[in-house]
């Protein structure tokens, strides 16, 4: 009845458009104070929680994606990618798909890597005769690869929250990170073969391929240096955080001289906006776990669970669902933030590993960051492209499709997470 309760309380805010972070935190307050808990729990929860070093790389990769978006890294990414992919079937759209992926690996943000190869990918796509709402949901399932292909902005936080390694979240993410670019560039090629709608275009010259490259081979040093020294031990994730900011202020603004004052005045106004915003949602998240572990809402929802959901398939079905609902409302880092401290204890009771339950979440949150109505790139693309949110929301449901399956695929094959990060 609690959990009912408090549920109740939760959505009821959010429909009258309390914020996040506010309805969060009010709601655990409110269960301290009826609960008889000294109130005094909030502010030292929060004290304790936004005083992790591990946080720090949260603003820094925020800083390091939207300098690169301002310095018009996205560009260069895509006219190179587009080279050499642009002559297959449905050329342009796996161009599209590989520059999100590769962004993905330098930002990792997805609304960051949906506005930058968004903005160059749309008109380029729309003017050779792609579907509109097929390239409306190509650019914003696409942007979801930037939370699940290393660094993960998302898995930083889940690794924060569950004291589980955050390299190993990474190096966990690659499998199911690179079966999605997969399934997106087959299902990209097969729609354009049988549907159409796209102007075939003749294979570029060996002059512009490498001319291209050339010019986007600063980007791609930048992902291979931050995901390096990350997998190497030569850098913590925060530390790789710090180096990527300082070697994209050094490509933008040195060696391609893209990037303004101006911009990056921009740039940095933007990502304290959002990580203040991150932080609020964190602290608000953290009074509200500090509450229900109090009423020991966890372990009395691991109990149900143990006696009403006896094999792991049904658990992941049951979550599945539970997350799929709990998209509509609120956006990715929330349903981190709340749900893992909830379902956590009751996936390790029936077995499941803490890093492949951690990108499980990261997936079915990517499925959160494309429904509607608060799918955060279903707003980003929608702004970029100036069309209506049903035109974008109808053409992410086959990608949406795609992702379920792709967790599907992850729980009958466990090592596609395991493997790289426990026995490579």
């Amino acid at each position: 009845m609690t959990v009912l309760l408090v549920i109740a309380t939760l959505f009821a805010l959010l429909l009258i458009r309390v914020p996040v972070a506010f309805a969060l935190g009010g709601t655990g307050l409110a269960m301290l104070f009826l609960g008889g808990f000294s109130p005094l729990m909030a502010p030292q929860a929060i004290l304790s929680t936004l005083d992790g070093f591990i946080l720090l790389a949260v603003p820094l990769f925020l800083l390091m994606s939207n300098i690169l978006l301002k310095g018009g890294v996205g560009k260069d990414l895509f006219a190179a990618v587009h080279a050499w992919v642009g002559h297959w079937p449905g050329g342009l759209a796996v161009a599209t798909i590989v520059s999100c992926a590769i962004f993905a690996a330098i930002s990792g943000s997805s609304v960051a890597t949906a506005a930058t190869i968004g903005t160059v990918a749309i008109p380029e796509m729309i003017e050779r005769g792609y579907e509109r709402r097929f390239v409306y949901g190509l650019l914003a399932a696409g942007g979801t690869l930037g939370i699940l292909i290393p660094p993960s902005i998302p898995m930083i936080v889940y690794g924060f929250v569950t004291e589980q390694s955050v390299i190993a979240l990474f190096l966990a993410g690659i499998g199911p990170g690179l079966l999605l670019v997969v399934f997106f560039i087959a299902f990209a090629m097969i729609h354009a073969r049988w549907f159409g709608g796209y102007t075939p275009e003749p294979a570029s010259n060996w002059e512009e391929r490498i001319r291209s490259t050339v010019r986007a081979l600063p980007s791609m040093i930048l992902a291979g240096v931050v995901i390096g020294v990350i997998y190497t031990g030569v850098a913590t994730p925060t530390e790789a955080a710090a180096i990527g900011f300082a070697v994209a202020l050094l490509i933008t603004g040195v060696l391609l001289r893209t990037l303004t004052w101006q911009a990056l005045k921009e740039a940095a106004f933007e990502s304290m906006v959002t990580t203040v915003a991150i932080l609020l949602i964190v602290a608000g998240a953290k009074v509200f776990g500090k509450a229900i572990t109090l009423y020991r809402i966890p372990q009395d929802i691991s109990v149900f669970i143990g006696q009403n959901i006896d094999t792991p398939l049904a658990f992941i079905i049951v979550v599945s669902l539970v997350l799929l609902v709990m998209g509509l409302v609120f956006e990715a880092l929330s349903m981190v933030l709340i749900m893992t401290p909830v379902l956590l204890p009751a996936a390790l009771a029936l077995g499941f590993d803490p890093i492949w339950f951690g990108v499980y979440m990261v997936v079915m949150v990517e499925c959160a960051l494309i429904t509607p109505p608060v799918g955060l790139n279903l707003y980003v693309i929608q702004s970029v492209a100036k069309s209506s949110l049903s035109d974008v929301s109808r053409g992410v449901l086959p990608f949406l499709v795609i992702m379920l399956i792709s967790v599907a695929i992850l729980y009958l094959w466990t090592d596609l997470a395991l493997y790289i990060p426990f026995k490579f």
